[in-house]
C-alpha cells in the first residue's frame, strides 16, 4: 500500500498529516506521543548513533561528545549549502544531513502506518531567499533532491502560508478575507486567501489567493539579533584592542549568535583565531570566556538559553539570563524593552512585506476581516503589538502554531493526489 502525506519541514519544528479515516485531516505522533518534532540531528561520537529531535537536545545537553546540527532548512539556497560538516572521518552536504532527518520522519510514520510513503506535499515558504528568484529555485531544488532521495517518488510543494489557510478554512462559516501572518523559524510570509466553506473543496483555488510575500526573517534571527545586543557584549562585543586602534572582529560573535553557524567555531583555525584575538583584547576575561565556551562547544546551548529568554519574555517584563561558562557566569537582565529594540529593524521589515502583500492584492487593511496566525514567532510581542496595530479591526484567529500547516498539506495532499 502506498500512501500519500503532507510534510511541513520546519526551520525549528516539523510535523508530518495525513488524512483520518473520518476524512479529517490529522498530525502523527512522530517522537514519543508529540506530533511536533525538532528539526534537530545529533550526531554521537560517542555511541556512532545519528540522535533526532527531543533526544537529539537531550544528548547535547547532557554532555555527549558529538555533533549537533539545528535550522538545517536556514542554509537552503545559501552558500552555506556547499559546505561540508565533519562527523568523525567523514564530511557530509547539507542535503544529506537534511535528508537523514526527512527519512527519519518517513521511516516513523510509515511504521505507524503500515504502509509506504512516496506521494508528498511538502511545505515551502514565500520566499526561501529574499529578493532572488534564482537562489529560491536552487533551494526548493536542493530541498526536493533531498526529499527524493529518501524514497518519495511524487512530490509536489504548496506554500506553508496556503496550507495554514486550508486548515483554517474548515471552522469557516462564511466567506472572509483572511491575511495569513505565518512568522516561523526562518521566513515570515504573509498571504491575502478568500476563505468559505462553499469553496473549500474546489480543485483549483488560484483565483482565491489574492497576494503573498516573504521575508528572511524568523525566530532564528531573533535569536541572533537579541544574543547580539544582550549576550555578545558580555563576551567582548564592541570592545577594542589594547592598542586601541581597532574594534574587535565581529565575525565570530556572528558566528556564535547564529545557530546554523556556531559549528564554524569549532574548526581548529577558528579556535586558533579566537585564542590570538583574546591576546589582543584590552577586556581579556570577556574574550577569555568566550574562548572557554567555543571549546568546551557550548555555542548551541548558549543560544538555546537565549531563545529561552525570548520566549519567556512573551509573558513577563523581564527575564535574568544566567549561562555557567566553567567558573564563571555569563549574567545580564533582558527585558521586553531590550528585546523590541533589538527587533526593531526586523518588525520595519515585516512592515514593509506586509504592505506589500496588501498592494499586490490592491486593497486596503481595513477590508481584512481576520488575521490568522501560524509559527511561534508570532507570540513576540513586538510582532504581536505591531499587528495588532496594523489591523485594529480584524479578529486574531491563533491556530495550533506548530501544526496547522502540517494540517493544511496533508489537505493539499488529498487535492494533489486523491484520496
Amino acid at each position: 500500500m502506498t500512501l500519500a502525506c503532507g510534510l511541513d519541514f520546519g526551520t525549528s519544528n516539523s510535523t508530518l498529516g495525513r488524512l483520518g479515516a473520518d476524512g479529517q485531516p490529522q498530525l502523527l505522533p512522530l517522537e514519543n506521543g508529540h506530533s511536533t518534532m525538532p528539526s534537530v540531528l545529533f550526531f554521537g561520537f560517542e555511541d556512532d548513533r545519528v540522535h533526532f529531535g527531543r533526544d537529539a537536545v537531550a544528548e547535547y545537553v547532557t554532555g555527549a561528545d558529538g555533533r549537533l546540527m539545528r535550522s538545517l532548512k536556514s542554509v537552503l539556497g545559501t552558500a552555506l549549502f556547499a559546505d561540508k560538516t565533519r562527523v568523525k572521518a567523514r564530511r557530509l552536504g547539507f542535503g544529506e544531513i537534511i535528508g537523514t532527518y526527512v527519512g527519519e520522519l518517513k521511516r516513523r510514520a510509515e511504521t505507524q502506518l503500515g504502509g509506504e510513503l512516496t506521494q508528498v506535499v511538502m511545505g515551502r515558504p514565500v520566499q526561501f531567499v529574499d529578493d532572488d528568484a534564482a537562489a529560491d529555485r536552487a533551494a526548493q531544488m536542493q530541498l526536493e533532491a533531498a526529499v527524493q532521495a529518501q524514497g518519495f517518488r511524487d512530490i509536489a510543494f504548496q506554500f506553508e502560508p496556503i496550507a495554514a489557510a486550508l486548515d483554517y478554512e474548515r471552522q469557516v462559516a462564511s466567506e472572509k478575507l483572511a491575511l495569513i501572518v505565518d512568522l516561523g523559524g526562518g521566513t515570515s510570509d504573509f498571504s491575502l486567501v478568500r476563505v468559505s466553506p462553499e469553496r473549500a473543496g474546489a480543485a483549483d483555488r488560484s483565483a482565491d489567493i489574492l497576494a503573498t510575500a516573504g521575508v528572511h526573517i524568523g525566530g532564528t534571527d531573533f535569536d541572533r539579533l537579541l544574543a547580539m545586543s544582550r549576550i555578545m557584549p558580555e563576551l567582548g562585543l564592541g570592545s577594542r584592542t589594547r592598542d586601541g586602534k581597532r574594534h574587535l572582529p565581529v565575525a565570530p560573535y556572528h558566528d556564535l549568535s547564529t545557530w546554523h553557524r556556531i559549528n564554524r567555531l569549532y574548526d581548529a583555525q577558528a579556535l586558533r583565531d579566537l585564542r590570538s584575538t583574546m591576546r589582543e583584547a584590552i577586556e581579556t576575561e570577556r574574550v577569555e570566556t568566550m574562548t572557554m565556551l567555543v571549546e568546551d562547544r557550548l555555542g548551541h546551548r548558549l543560544i538555546g538559553a537565549v531563545e529561552a529568554a525570548k520566549i519567556a519574555l512573551s509573558d513577563v517584563h523581564l527575564t535574568d539570563f544566567v549561562f555557567p561558562v566553567r567558573e564563571r557566569v555569563i549574567a545580564t537582565p533582558i527585558t521586553a524593552a531590550h528585546l523590541s529594540a533589538a527587533l526593531a529593524d526586523s518588525v520595519a521589515r515585516l512592515d514593509a512585506t506586509i504592505a506589500e502583500t496588501l498592494r499586490r492584492a490592491g486593497i486596503g487593511a481595513e477590508a481584512v476581516n481576520s488575521l490568522i496566525m501560524t509559527g511561534g514567532s508570532t507570540l513576540v510581542p513586538a510582532v504581536a503589538g505591531r499587528l495588532q496595530v496594523l489591523f485594529p479591526e480584524a479578529e486574531i484567529v491563533r491556530t495550533d502554531v506548530l501544526g496547522s500547516v502540517g494540517l493544511g498539506l496533508a489537505l493539499e495532499a488529498r487535492r494533489v493526489f486523491g484520496p
